[in-house]
């Protein structure tokens, strides 16, 4: 198995990769959708102050129960390839590492680009009032160095087919 780990800053366009997975029928896991999830099955009002607060509760001490978790989900596919996404520290990284064959893309924008999508996106669970104390949260975290330290980056400031095109060079190349 090969597991391809999506990084990259709130709005720096990860979702591309799951729309490249699911149109290929690539199993994919994010953090924020077991986040989410929590918030739905405890019945919590979405929103950016509780977004935080469970994914830390979900973190734990170490920062990375919620990887953990969707790794333990990830390795029972029975497939060649899968994405995750959603890792912001290099020891979550490792911890995939320690499992499977993996490659980080890095997907990378301009902060005023990723902070107009914030906008644009009108997602319950983040804001442009929040945008700065969450780049800074996700910093804490640790997720500059999975960003720096990626196997492949996709610039994304141009279309979706662009950055979609750039997923399906880096998957083909490392897949072969």
């Amino acid at each position: 198995m090969k597991i391809f780990i999506i990084v990259g800053m709130p709005a720096a366009g990860k979702d591309i990769a799951r729309v490249y997975a699911e149109s290929r029928g690539i199993p994919y896991f994010a953090t924020g959708d077991i986040v989410r999830g929590e918030i739905k099955k405890q019945g919590l009002t979405p929103g950016p102050e509780t977004m935080a607060r469970i994914s830390d509760e979900l973190r734990g001490k170490d920062g990375m129960g919620v990887t953990r978790c969707a790794l333990s989900v990830a390795l029972t596919c029975d497939k060649k390839i899968v994405f995750m996404e959603g890792m912001r520290s290099w020891p979550e990284i490792e911890i995939i590492r320690s499992s499977a064959d993996t490659v980080v893309i890095a997907f990378v924008a301009p902060r005023p680009l990723r902070k107009d999508r914030i906008i644009a996106r009108g997602r319950q669970d983040d804001s442009a009032d929040f945008f700065d104390s969450r780049d800074l949260r996700e910093i804490e975290y640790g997720a500059s160095v999975p960003i720096a330290q990626a196997d492949a980056y996709i610039l994304n400031t141009g279309t979706l087919d662009d950055a979609l095109d750039m997923v399906d060079a880096i998957v083909a190349n490392q897949s072969a």
